[in-house]
């Protein structure tokens, strides 16, 4: 930083005659807020200070934008005014229509496309559970629920109603069953813990800190967590990437979230990527905030990662083409340039029409698009990952999406900003980067929960809700699907309607992390001839629970610690548990049981629950 004297001097020049309001206050600035002033002058920004008084005249609100301003700096890879500078290049793009994929010509890219239980499948599984002593997770923790008509932050929602278990203290749960499974099968070898680190916000960085600490972190050391809290960006005003004065007060630039590409800047800017490559992390797998079956295809992506070794494995699955979700597709320029990235499915259709196929994205002989859907899971391999952010210092190519007044382009209708999404991360890598993509099945792997009941009711029949309602429904479907795969009698689901919104309900069937991480773990722990009928429920959380010619209709519940060994068999009949319709208006209620349509009448059932280390029978 130049000497004190030398920058006030320097603004003094700049601010006379452009900027003569600023020019009266230099003498409150400190030299950090007299370069910070020279920046935006030079950049020109004057108009941030058309409006200031003399001296003395509100002297803490003027040091209070100072203070914004620098935080604003230093949050972004390369300053505000790279932030400026970058604007600029995007909004005249965006006012001269252009297309960011001109030149380039799709084609789909190499990936694994699984087939839940198969040979592959299990022997992938196997080898990513070996694997993930060497991960670390980072949950891109998203917002508030209200676009759900959830209050709350959405990682505290409830991920099912049967056990209540919300979204955290079910991801914490994966990432310590993966953690306790791994090092078991590394014999010899020193426990590892695996890191997991959490981007906030200003919104959530609070309540996300309490829901951890009022609950012990849900079993995980507080040592293990991380929390990176994400600053916003400033807004643009117009073409010229004037920034925008907050219209409630003029000593503050408006501001707005710049999006969950920032986690890549915020895990290199931390040091936290240098420390985990010295604990001997290999993989960083991010994943998002309301995915309640995200981690069945943990262990399978992870064993493709290892052994393709693949620097970025974008987690996938098949999608319809136009299906509004994006596309992964490899992109190759006319001057030899390639990448592997998702193209949004509103960008893909055009693409393809206007380079190799007139008909543009059209499903084929699978019944799908050979382009598969981006589900926003990310495996990156951690050395090269680091390198490659040495290089951008972790920013990721951005877009502007100004919504304008009419078709002359000249002004917006409200203030605009540069954004940026994580799964754009691989648009700066060489051509030479190993990008691939793992394809699991829908039912397995991909249940978002990110509408409320109303935008659910209203997507058109066979198209997913993706709402908290269907969010559930497809956690049991899975349950139960897998429980068929190993041979269980689950009878078929019945059609019912929860606000306004017709889904399958199958048993509703729960068990925690620790009973079974994978598929292998289900067919070791089930034997006999075993049934489900339609109307039960069934959870378990212990680690050793081993089910033996179970015939169930009704409600069954077991837990039990570590140190019991509990048997289930027989014939387990009751009333069980009922689920009831309720109206997502009734205030009465709470907002996790509006959401869904439904409530738990818990009528009758048989529990176990073993506290002491031992083997134990469950019978009814």
């Amino acid at each position: 930083m130049a000497a004190a004297s030398t920058i006030t001097d320097q603004l003094a020049n700049l601010t006379i005659s452009e900027c003569p309001n600023l020019h009266k206050n230099i003498s409150i600035l400190s030299p950090q807020h007299a370069e910070l002033a020279k920046v935006l002058i030079e950049m020109e920004q004057s108009h941030l200070f058309g409006e200031w008084p003399e001296p003395g005249i509100d002297d803490d609100q003027k040091i209070a934008f100072f203070d914004q301003v620098s935080r604003l700096d230093a949050s972004y890879p390369g300053g505000l005014a790279q932030y400026i500078k970058n604007a600029r290049e995007l909004l005249t793009d965006s006012k001269a229509g252009k297309n960011p994929f001109d030149g380039f010509t799709p084609s789909v890219p190499t990936g694994e496309n699984l087939t839940f239980a198969d040979e592959s499948f299990i022997k992938y599984e196997e080898t990513g559970l070996k694997e993930a002593k060497n991960a670390a997770f980072v949950l891109v923790a998203g917002g508030l629920g209200e676009r759900l008509g959830y209050n709350g932050i959405k990682v505290a929602l409830p991920s099912e109603t049967t056990t209540g278990t919300c979204f955290l203290q079910l991801y914490i749960e994966y990432i310590l069953a993966l953690q306790e499974a791994s090092c078991s099968l590394a014999e010899g070898e020193p426990r590892k813990e695996i890191p997991f680190a959490i981007m906030t916000s200003d919104d959530t960085h609070t309540r996300t800190l309490t829901l951890l600490e009022s609950n012990g972190y849900f079993g995980m050391k507080p040592t293990q967590v991380t929390l990176l809290k994400q600053e916003k960006v400033a807004c643009l005003a117009d073409n010229d990437a004037r920034l925008a004065v907050d219209p409630q007060n003029k000593y503050r630039i408006q501001t707005k979230p710049h999006g969950h590409g920032d986690v890549h800047s915020l895990l290199y800017s931390s040091g936290l990527l240098s420390k985990w490559h010295g604990a001997g992390v290999k993989w960083v797998l991010f994943f998002q905030d309301t995915n309640g079956l995200l981690f069945k295809a943990i262990p399978a992506s992870l064993g493709v990662s290892a052994t393709k070794q693949y620097q970025v494995n974008s987690l996938a699955v098949p999608r319809k083409a136009k299906e509004a979700i994006g596309g992964i597709a490899k992109l190759t320029h006319n001057d030899g340039r390639a990448m592997v990235i998702n193209v949004e499915y509103n960008q893909l259709d055009p693409l393809l029409r206007a380079t190799i196929n007139p008909d543009g994205d059209v499903n084929c002989e699978t019944g799908f698009s050979p382009f598969p859907g981006n589900i926003n899971q990310l495996i990156l391999e951690l050395e090269s990952y680091i390198e490659e952010l040495k290089k951008t210092g972790g920013g990721i190519k951005e877009f502007v999406n100004p919504k304008y007044k009419d078709a002359t382009k000249t002004s917006f209708k409200s203030s605009t900003r540069l954004e940026c999404m994580m799964q754009d991360y691989p648009q700066t890598l060489p051509p030479t980067a190993r990008v691939g993509f793992t394809v699991m099945d829908i039912w397995l792997a991909y249940a978002p929960v990110k509408n409320n009941p109303e935008d659910a009711a209203k997507v058109p029949k066979g198209n997913p809700y993706h709402s908290a309602t269907s969010g559930e429904m497809a956690i049991y479907r899975a349950h139960s699907l897998i429980l068929k795969k190993v041979g269980v009698q689950v009878a078929d689901p019945v059609m019912q309607v929860f606000n306004g919104q017709e889904v399958e309900v199958w048993p509703r069937i729960v068990w925690k992390p620790k009973w079974a991480l994978t598929y292998s773990d289900v067919k070791r722990k089930i034997s006999g001839s075993c049934s489900v009928s339609q109307k039960s429920t069934m959870v378990i959380k212990g680690r050793n629970v081993f089910i033996e010619g179970l015939a169930l209709d009704g409600a069954l519940l077991v837990d039990s610690i570590d140190e019991a060994e509990v048997k289930v068999e027989g014939s387990v009949q009751n009333s069980g548990w009922i689920l009831e319709n309720v109206d997502y208006k009734d205030e009465t209620l709470p907002e996790e049981i509006r959401i869904r349509g439904f409530k738990i009448n818990k009528v009758e059932q048989l529990e176990g629950n073993f506290v002491e280390p031992g083997k134990y029978s469950l019978k009814p």
